[in-house]
């Protein structure tokens, strides 16, 4: 479990999620939390979350579940929450988020 922290990137050797510095260099973007900015230290958060998870019996009653739940928490979300956003695949953390998950709506495909 290597989690790597640079100036503008983060990545972990455990989970494909990244952390980025915002262009503007006013937050962070982490790709398993898109449309969000974060500052550097709830990046961290969001990273050594996703990279403790990234092992799939990381459950409720796993032996550090009171650590994924408060380190969850500090984001604002749940751990089951956490965890079932972590399982999704990386977005680019660069792009805005998009309200309907980039998908075409009904009306769309018509």
């Amino acid at each position: 479990m290597t989690l790597t922290i640079n100036d503008t990137t983060m990545t972990s050797d455990q989970t494909p999620h990244t952390a980025r510095q915002e262009s503007s260099q006013n937050g962070w973007q982490v790709s398993w939390l898109p449309g969000r900015t974060l500052d550097r230290n709830t990046a961290i958060t969001a990273m050594i979350l996703a990279d403790t998870t990234a092992d799939e019996h990381v459950r409720d009653g796993h032996r550090l579940w009171p650590h994924i739940q408060g380190w969850a928490a500090e984001l604002g979300l749940t751990g089951p929450d956490a965890v079932a956003a972590i399982s999704q695949p990386p977005g680019d953390p660069s792009r805005e988020h998009e309200p309907d998950g980039g998908r075409l709506g009904l009306e769309a495909a018509d």
